[in-house]
């Protein structure tokens, strides 16, 4: 075991797993070999392949074999991201094969900025055509859920995204145990909880508004989402997976081993670093937060007490919800780029 890199470590010490986040092929390959078991890309995807010089070329040349005969840059967009994921699932495919389809998907995520129900249940059944291990991941809006309930009813495995708060995890939980009772193959769920987005977004907020709060807690305050979330999943005993996601910073990974979940980290800058330093597989996850933390916390800053506070947020405020909203304009921004990008070849 001496031997032996972290992510394998951690495969045998805990029941923490390792996902890779966009990738392309060589750091898919790369992941798998490290212990990584699953895969999720975003709708920045495309637009990272494009700025990857040993990827660009195929991109070119997707966008320009759909556009001899689609008018529509957002179609063509939709169809480009379709292809690379699905060549992304094809290498995962042996993990899914091997496990039985419980390893091995690969999530992607439709046009961030159409997320009415209807085009998310569109997207989501048009990118599962791309291969039976790829999985539609849906953001915990109102439309959202009531996506991943139609979806679910359909066996459509789900990766619910966009995750910041409490009560989006336990609403996804509810709908989708709900709407799967009587299903006796049901696909599976899981929802992703963004921590290193939502400890990013808090961090600004405490700077921009000059608000007297300790580092350490702010340092904090994503994982006792995270474990507030876990645990009451686990308490009401719901069949829906767990995902963190968002990394920032190593530590968005260390601190959530223990917990029986999967991580999703990039390649660069967090998995490759932390098989270069080689940390000791710690269970940190398991410990508990001090309630003088969770205090400072709440009492300070709005938009935690909404995160953490089961009844302080509504599904009709989750897509305005600070976190949600700089998330989402990442993936904007990154598709406004991908789009002007495929404009720029007609």
């Amino acid at each position: 075991m001496k031997n032996k890199n972290y992510f394998l470590r951690v495969n045998e010490q805990t029941p923490t797993r390792f996902w890779i986040n966009n990738v392309t092929k060589e750091e898919a390959y790369l992941a798998i070999q490290n212990g990584a078991i699953g895969c999720t890309q975003n709708p920045s995807y495309v637009w990272k392949m494009l700025s990857d010089v040993n990827e660009k070329e195929e991109v070119i040349g997707l966008i320009r074999k759909y556009q001899k005969d689609e008018l529509d840059d957002s179609e063509v967009l939709v169809k480009v991201q379709r292809e690379l994921v699905e060549n992304i699932a094809k290498i995962f495919l042996p993990l899914y094969e091997k496990s039985n389809g419980t390893q091995g998907f690969v999530s992607i995520q439709g046009d961030p900025f159409k997320e009415d129900t209807d085009t998310i249940i569109k997207n989501a059944l048009y990118n599962r055509e791309g291969g039976q291990n790829i999985m539609a991941k849906i953001p915990v809006t109102k439309d959202g859920l009531k996506a991943i309930e139609y979806l679910s009813a359909k066996r459509v495995p789900i990766n619910a995204t966009e995750v910041m708060a409490v009560k989006q995890a336990l609403d996804v939980c509810e709908i989708y145990t709900d709407t799967t009772k009587e299903l006796k193959d049901r696909a599976p769920i899981y929802f992703s909880h963004i921590t290193g987005i939502y400890d990013e977004y808090l961090a600004k907020v405490v700077k921009n508004e000059n608000i007297d709060v300790s580092p350490d807690a702010v340092w904090q305050a994503g994982m006792i989402i995270a474990k507030k979330i876990y645990w009451m999943v686990k308490d009401k005993k719901y069949e829906v997976g767990f995902i963190g996601g968002g990394a920032r910073g190593l530590h968005h990974f260390t601190e959530m081993v223990g917990a029986d979940a999967n991580i999703t980290i990039n390649w660069k800058g967090t998995a490759d670093k932390l098989i270069e330093s080689n940390p000791p597989v710690i269970q940190r996850f398991l410990m508990p937060v001090s309630e003088s933390i969770i205090d400072e916390l709440t009492e300070k800053i709005v938009d935690f007490k909404r995160g953490y506070y089961v009844n302080a947020i509504t599904a009709e405020e989750y897509e305005h919800f600070g976190p949600v909203v700089q998330f989402r304009n990442s993936f904007e921004d990154a598709w406004t780029k991908s789009l002007d990008f495929i404009a720029s070849l007609r």
